[in-house]
């Protein structure tokens, strides 16, 4: 009960040490904001002629406001599940400062477990992860409910528990990397990177199914493609059953499902939902285990130093 007691101090402190740094929140807000903003301003007519090439073919029409809200929709999806994991990296710094300015070290002398302060800097980033995704969400939210609202109060709570599952998956995977940084300049570098390249990856900037189908099939190796299919899903099934509704055929309706990675294909066969699940969240657990794993390693080796000192 004691250390339980410690841990909820600790992770109080460090999401206080994060919200105190005006500017650290700043950045962490306003890089999803940033990217949903790109993406409306600059991709929206884009997927819009792409969803209305895909309705010509059927010989279907539809009303502005659902393709609309579908555009909208898939692009929220993306924004949704990328800034999960490069708002965990950015929001991790707490750590990281900690490390540079040696706070870490006063912090290891007290009497608190190495575990439970590696597990509060855990807690602490995800619940402030969490927080910035439910922000994005809100807006993303009002923003599809002016261009096109066609989402069911049950999707809108898979969203939330998919949102969860992406929260969880960036903030173990931001553990783990930056378990390993000790610098500023470190921590910029992977910021940087996980930034510009993550998107590509993971099919959330280009639909997966752009490319080639060999290129493809190594995508979808990679665990972060399927934080950004459960949430796709979630985003996109509302609209595409109204499509249906108002006329389009069900092969219509897989074409844009297809075309959009409502679908994902290894080798042409159909990945189902729960096996995204389970690939995600089987990915938390081996990133969970990862990161328990190095913290007792760092903690026995400080412990180690501290005994020959």
């Amino acid at each position: 009960m004691k250390e339980l007691k410690k841990f909820w101090a600790l992770t109080v402190r460090n999401m206080k040490c994060y919200f105190k740094d005006k500017f650290l929140f700043f950045v962490s807000l306003i890089t999803p904001m940033i990217l949903l903003v790109l993406f409306v301003t600059f991709l929206r007519e884009v997927y819009i002629s792409s969803f209305k090439g895909i309705f010509e073919q059927f010989g279907f029409e539809t009303d502005a406001r659902l393709v609309n809200g579908l555009a909208g929709s898939w692009l929220l999806s993306s924004v949704v599940s990328v800034c999960a994991v490069t708002v965990a990296i950015c929001s991790n710094a707490v750590m990281i400062q900690d490390k540079i300015e040696g706070s870490v070290n006063d912090l290891k002398t007290s009497p608190v477990k190495g575990t439970t302060l590696s597990l509060s800097y855990f807690a602490a980033n995800f619940l402030v992860t969490l927080t910035v995704m439910l922000a994005v969400i809100a807006v993303g939210f009002v923003y599809l409910a002016i261009v096109g609202w066609y989402i069911s109060f049950v999707d809108v709570l898979l969203i939330l528990a998919d949102t969860l599952c992406c929260v969880l998956f960036g903030t173990l995977l931001a553990g783990v990397i930056e378990s390993y940084i000790g610098t500023q300049g470190a921590l910029s570098a992977v910021s940087t990177l996980v930034s510009s390249l993550y998107g590509f990856i993971c099919g959330a900037y280009m639909p997966l199914s752009q490319f080639d189908e060999g290129v493809r099939n190594v995508l979808c190796v990679l665990p972060g493609t399927y934080s950004v299919g459960i949430t796709r899903v979630h985003f996109m099934q509302g609209y595409v059953k109204e499509l249906g509704r108002q006329g389009l055929s069900e092969q219509g309706q897989k074409a844009v499902l297809d075309s959009f990675d409502g679908n994902l294909y290894v080798s042409k066969t159909q990945i189902p939902l729960w096996s995204m699940y389970v690939i995600l969240l089987g990915t938390c657990a081996l990133l969970l285990v990862a990161y328990v794993t190095i913290v007792v390693l760092q903690n026995r080796r400080h412990t180690a130093r501290r005994v020959r000192g």
